[in-house]
């Protein structure tokens, strides 16, 4: 990892935090505020953890990009948990062969930026 991407890959890290710190639900309630808080962080925490050993440019910035993305939704939205897909399981799959393997396929490209790892870790 260069210098430069590592300073960014350390003030987005700072970035959260700082948002975290700063956070306060859409419903103003302090139990559900301190849940969500705790939620930032402890995502962070497991995002970065889990990715500390990547060595791979293009893996690099495609996790640095799925994290400021997902920082961008959650501060529009005022949601800090992904937003999901809306597209039924298997809704535009034939039930067998390889229509299905190819539906299953295309859902997987098709994934949003912001969804990548969430399924890996939750």
């Amino acid at each position: 990892m260069t210098a430069v991407t590592r300073q960014e890959v350390l003030g987005l890290y700072r970035k959260i935090f700082r948002i975290a710190k700063k956070w306060q639900s859409a419903s103003g309630q302090i139990e559900e505020t301190i849940k969500e808080k705790e939620y930032i962080k402890n995502e962070a925490k497991t995002l970065f953890r889990k990715n500390k050993n990547v060595t791979d440019p293009k893996l690099i910035k495609q996790c640095i990009e799925e994290c400021e993305a997902r920082i961008e939704i959650g501060l529009h939205y005022n949601i800090p948990y992904p937003r999901p897909i809306h597209l039924p399981p298997m809704g535009l799959a034939h039930k067998q062969g390889r229509m299905l393997r190819h539906q299953e396929k295309l859902r997987k490209i098709s994934k949003p930026i912001y969804l990548k790892s969430h399924d890996e870790v939750s």
